[in-house]
C-alpha cells in the first residue's frame, strides 16, 4: 500500500538505489513461497503510490496544525485535531443532535397467542395500530371470534457464508460476541500474530491465498466431509481498500483452539471459525409463514418459522443471529380453525437509532472511506481520551 511504497522510497533514496531500477519487491501474504516469488520479480517504485503517501501527510500536518491551536485556545489545552478524528467527532455530534431532536410516534404493537394440536405459539398483526381507539376496536372486533388460517406458504431458501475477517469485520463481530473493545481486539491480536498463529491482522482484504484455500478445503474434507466444502474467492466492495495484505485468518487450519478460554483464544476461534466457514457450503433451509384471521379483519397475524434442512457453513460458524431460533409451528391447514389463547395491544414509542458503539463507529467509518485499518482503533482511542 501507499506507506509501504513510501518506505521502499525512503529506503532506495537514502541507499543511493536508481530508482529507475527493478529493486521493488511485494509479496501480499507471508509464506515461503509468496516471499521467493517476490524476490523473483521485483518492479520499479510506484511514484503515484509514493505521492500519495506524501499527500497524506501534508494534509494531516495542514489540518492537524491548523486547527490543533484554536481548540487550544477556544476549548484546553492537549486537545488535538485531525483528518480521521475530526470527521469522527462530527460524526457523533451529528448523531446526538439527531437523537435530540427526534419526536416519538405513538403506535400499538398486536401480539396474538394461538395454538393448534397442543403446540402454543406467538404471532404479530402485520403492522401496528396507530392509536389507542384503533387499539380497542380491534380487541372489540377480535372478541368471540373464530380464528382460521388463511394463508400457508413455505419457501426454501439458503444462507450463504460472508467473507473472512478483515480489521474492521473481526473489530466489529468481536464487540458483538465476545464484548471486546476495539482497541482490546487489536492489542489481543497483535499477541496472536506475534506468535505467528494468524497473519496480519491490519488489513482491508478478503482474499485468502491459494495455499490457505487448499488447506481450508483438506481441513473441511477431513473433519466434515466433502458436501460441507465450497471454495469461494471473495471480492472487495470498498473501491478504496488497497489490499496489501491477506484476509486475517489461521496460519495453522488443524488448530481449531490455542488454549483454555484465554482471550487470545476466544479471538482465535472466532477467527478460525470465520476462515473456515468462508469456505464451507451455504446453509438449506426451509421458510414456513402462516397468516391468520377472522371473516371481518382486515389485517393478518403473521407467523414464521425456519426448519435448517441442512447446516452447512452454520456447522462451525453460527454465532450469529442468522441461527436464531425461531417460533416452533404445528403442521396446520389452510381455514383450519385455531384456538386463540389471547390478544393484546401494547402501546410502543418510536425510537431515534442508537448512539455509536466502538463496533458500530468502525462500521460508518469503513462505509464512508474514512481512515485505514491502523487508524481504527487509535483514533477511538484518541477522542475517548481526550
Amino acid at each position: 500500500d501507499r506507506e509501504g511504497e513510501a518506505i521502499a522510497w525512503h529506503l532506495a533514496v537514502l541507499l543511493k538505489v536508481n530508482l529507475n531500477e527493478k529493486n521493488r519487491i511485494t509479496f501480499n501474504e507471508i509464506t515461503k513461497k509468496a516471499v521467493l516469488k517476490a524476490v523473483d520479480s521485483p518492479r520499479k517504485i510506484n511514484t503515484n503510490l509514493v505521492n500519495s503517501q506524501q499527500a497524506r501527510r501534508i494534509l494531516d500536518r495542514i489540518v492537524g496544525f491548523e486547527l490543533s491551536p484554536v481548540l487550544w485556545r477556544k476549548v484546553r489545552p492537549n486537545l488535538s485535531a485531525g483528518r480521521v478524528q475530526s470527521v469522527t467527532v462530527k460524526l457523533i455530534v451529528e448523531k446526538e443532535n439527531s437523537i435530540q431532536s427526534y419526536l416519538p410516534i405513538e403506535t400499538y404493537k398486536v401480539i396474538g397467542h394461538f395454538s393448534a394440536k397442543g403446540i402454543s405459539f406467538k404471532t404479530e398483526l402485520s403492522s401496528n395500530l396507530s392509536d389507542i381507539d384503533e387499539a380497542k376496536a380491534f380487541l372489540n372486533n377480535a372478541n368471540s371470534k373464530n380464528f382460521k388460517v388463511k394463508k400457508i406458504t413455505k419457501k426454501p431458501g439458503k444462507r450463504t457464508p460472508s467473507a473472512p475477517f478483515i480489521t474492521s469485520t473481526l473489530q466489529q463481530e468481536a464487540s458483538r460476541v465476545l464484548g471486546f473493545s476495539v482497541s482490546r481486539t487489536m492489542s489481543v491480536a497483535q499477541r496472536l500474530y506475534e506468535s505467528g498463529k494468524i497473519t496480519y491482522m491490519r488489513t482491508d482484504s478478503v482474499n485468502l491465498s491459494m495455499d490457505a484455500m487448499s488447506s481450508i478445503q483438506q481441513q473441511i474434507d477431513r473433519e466434515f466431509g466433502s458436501n460441507y466444502c465450497n471454495p469461494r474467492k471473495y471480492s472487495n466492495k470498498n473501491k478504496s481498500a488497497q489490499e496489501a495484505h491477506e484476509a486475517i485468518r489461521p496460519t495453522n487450519f488443524s488448530l481449531s483452539h490455542i488454549g483454555d478460554g484465554s482471550p487470545e483464544d476466544k479471538l482465535y476461534s472466532l477467527i478460525w471459525k470465520k476462515t473456515m466457514a468462508s469456505q464451507m457450503s451455504d446453509a438449506e433451509i426451509e421458510r414456513t409463514t402462516i397468516e391468520i384471521g377472522h371473516q371481518e379483519q382486515k389485517q393478518n397475524f403473521n407467523t414464521v418459522g425456519e426448519v435448517v434442512k441442512f447446516d452447512g457453513f452454520l456447522k462451525v460458524y453460527n454465532t450469529s443471529t442468522l441461527d436464531s431460533k425461531n417460533e416452533q409451528l404445528p403442521d396446520v391447514s389452510k381455514d383450519e380453525i385455531l384456538v386463540c389463547n389471547e390478544i393484546s395491544a401494547t402501546q410502543k414509542f418510536s425510537r431515534p437509532s442508537a448512539r455509536y458503539t466502538e463496533a458500530s463507529l468502525v462500521k460508518k467509518l469503513e462505509e464512508l472511506g474514512i481512515g485505514r485499518p491502523s487508524t481504527y482503533a487509535p483514533t477511538i482511542k484518541t477522542i475517548q481520551d481526550r
